[in-house]
Formats: structure tokens, C-alpha cells, sequence
């Protein structure tokens, strides 16, 4: 049984075909700036990606009628539980319109979908743990502001494949431990697993959390309504400023922390400091997250792309080890093998597959 699995990052077009759970092959394409700048909005890449996705499947080898299932990361859609979704016309719809934003991910569903038909035969697309994945408590959603309520999105995909892994590796029920889990990537997200379900967690991608290689991440309210009524930027730029073009970008023209740890090995003291605060806000909000588990953790997970960095990883363990001694590092992320892995779950029975 072949699934294909396509996953549209900001600058990239990830493509997979698995065999049930064997990887045939995992390709990247990367896209220049310049490439992407030619469209106005996310939407009006759809032509472009698929063209990658369909190239990339006759580079392996394959004919789009020999895939089986099509499994596409999933958007800013309605906020939802955790699980597998089967993709319909509601779900091609709000992920169409940007329901919560707009953002590359949006198109994961919708080429799935949209090549699964294609395709013929009655053949079926899906998605697994979108990035607006809702399993918050109550208590969690409310801010000083009526209008505002604090959920978000963020790497909910990742979040739950390291945090069952890591309850698979050590013979453990995910649904019975206490989990903080860091994703540090191009954003930063700091999820409270509580047995089973995510019941807080930053949005990484609404500006909230520690600043990262692209996000500026939280700021101080009133300087940034400063900045804004300033006449200096518009709309368009301001959300530059805070996604995409902040954090280490802002600082240093790169978002690449490969770069800027150079920068620091070389002598650039302002690299040192900004890399330190980073990992130090990550620190603290592993920290703040520990109360909400009242002190009760299993075990603290740090993973993403800038997990492979010794350097920020143990800063942030340093400070975070007399929460628990237990601090596991899953560099990387592997999202691919996540959503080929939960639709297979879907389909054996281990877990429940819902209609969007």
C-alpha cells in the first residue's frame, strides 16, 4: 500500500512515498525567495507546488495512480481535537480561506485532496494533528482582553509523534504520563502534554512564546502598539517584523542558527548574548510550564531542528533538570513518518479517524 505524503513548509515542498510504514524515499525542494515572491498569496502557489509533488513522484518512479492513500499536513483550519481527519469540501474550504490565517501548511490538505481525485478510483486523502489542534483547558484560553483568547498554532504534529515515542521507548502509556515538550524551530513551541492531551501550549505562530530564529515572539504590549501607531511601518511590515523577519533574522540578517553560532565561535559577543536569550526564554517557559503540572513531570522533551545545537540544548537542560532529571533530546523532526504513520494507525484500528 502506497502513501503519499506532501508537506508545504514556508521555504520548501517535502514529498514522500511510504510502503505501510518503510520509507521509499523522503525529497526536499527548496525554494528560493525570489521563486515564492512572484505570487501574491499562499493560494496562488497551488499550481507551483503540485508541479514539485508530481515531478518528484516521476523522479522516483511512480505514477500518481500507483499512490493509495494521499496524507497532506494540515493548516490553519477550525481549530479540532488531536487525531486522523479525513479531507472533504469543508475542510478544502477553511483551509481555502485561511480560517485562521494563511500559511504554507494550508496547502497540504488541499494537494492531497485535490491529487487524490485525480487519481480516481475512490481513493482518499487525509490529514493528522493539524496545527490548530485544540485540547486546552479551559482555564488556558482566557486572556486579559474579551476579544482575545489565547489558542493558537503551533507544531501540534511533532509535539504528539516525540511525545508517543517517547512513551513507546519507555514502556509507557501516553495517556497516563506528564510531558513538556519544546519544539524549537523556525519557531518555538512549548506544549503541557497532561495524559494524553496538550492543555496549554504557546501560539507559535501568533506571536506568543520565546523568539526564535524567525518570530519575535513575546513582547512588551505597549512598545510594540508604539511601533505600530508609529507611521514608520504598514500592516504587511509590522507582521514582517514579528513573523518571518524577527528574532534571530531581525538581529542578524540570517535565521539559520548554524550562522549564528559561527558568529559566536568567531568572537561576536552580541551573537553569544542573543543566542543565550533565546535559549534562556526557552528555559523559562519550560519553567512556567511546570506549574500548570503542578511540579508532576515524567519527563521535559526538547526537539526540533535547533535540537541538534549541544550548545542551546544544554543551556536550556542546566536550568530546567530540577524540574526533573529526566530531560530527553529528539533533534529533528519528522513529521513525514508522523502523518504517514497516524493514517496507517487510522486505518488498523489503533486510533480513530474523524470526518472534518
Amino acid at each position: 500500500m502506497y502513501i503519499l505524503v506532501i508537506n508545504p513548509g514556508s521555504t520548501s515542498t517535502k514529498v514522500a512515498v511510504y510502503n505501510e510504514k518503510y520509507c521509499l524515499f523522503n525529497h526536499s525542494e527548496s525554494h528560493i525567495t525570489q521563486e515564492l515572491a512572484a505570487f501574491r498569496n499562499i493560494m496562488d502557489q497551488k499550481s507551483f507546488r503540485k508541479r514539485v509533488v508530481l515531478g518528484t513522484l516521476e523522479i522516483y518512479g511512480f505514477r500518481l495512480q500507483d499512490i493509495d492513500i494521499f496524507v497532506g499536513r494540515g493548516g490553519l483550519v477550525r481549530h479540532l481535537h488531536s487525531g486522523v481527519y479525513r479531507i472533504n469540501e469543508k475542510y478544502i474550504h477553511d483551509a481555502s480561506v485561511g480560517l485562521n490565517g494563511q500559511h504554507a501548511s494550508n496547502l497540504g490538505g488541499i494537494l492531497a485532496y485535490e491529487l487524490a481525485k485525480e487519481a480516481g478510483l475512490h481513493k482518499k486523502a487525509y490529514t493528522v494533528d493539524p496545527v490548530v489542534v485544540d485540547e486546552y483547558d479551559d482555564i488556558a484560553k482566557i486572556s486579559g482582553v474579551p476579544e482575545i483568547t489565547r489558542v493558537g498554532a503551533f507544531h501540534a504534529l511533532n509535539q504528539k509523534a516525540v511525545a508517543r515515542r517517547y512513551a513507546e521507548e519507555h514502556a509507557g502509556d501516553y495517556d497516563k504520563l506528564n510531558l513538556l515538550v519544546a519544539h524549537l524551530g523556525g519557531g518555538i513551541s512549548m506544549g503541557v502534554h497532561k495524559q494524553g492531551r496538550i492543555v496549554d501550549v504557546n501560539s507559535a505562530l501568533g506571536g506568543d512564546g520565546p523568539f526564535s530564529p524567525e518570530r519575535a515572539g513575546r513582547l512588551p504590549c505597549l512598545s510594540l502598539i508604539e511601533m505600530c501607531y508609529s507611521g514608520k511601518y504598514s500592516q504587511q511590515e509590522m507582521y514582517s517584523r514579528l513573523v518571518g523577519c524577527g528574532g534571530l533574522y531581525a538581529w542578524f540578517g540570517t535565521s539559520d542558527v548554524r550562522d549564528v553560532e559561527a558568529m559566536s565561535r568567531n568572537g561576536n559577543q552580541q551573537a553569544k548574548m542573543v543566542l543565550d536569550a533565546m535559549s534562556y526564554q526557552v528555559a523559562k517557559e519550560i519553567g512556567s510550564c511546570a506549574s500548570v503540572l503542578k511540579g508532576e513531570v515524567d519527563a521535559i522533551i526538547i526537539t526540533g531542528g535547533i535540537a541538534y545545537s549541544s550548545i542551546i540544548t544544554d543551556f536550556i537542560t542546566e536550568r530546567v533538570s530540577f524540574i526533573t532529571p529526566n530531560v530527553v533530546i529528539y533533534p529533528g523532526e519528522d513529521e513525514m513518518y508522523a502523518l504517514a504513520n497516524g493514517v496507517i494507525d487510522g486505518l488498523s484500528g489503533k486510533r480513530e479517524i474523524f470526518n472534518y
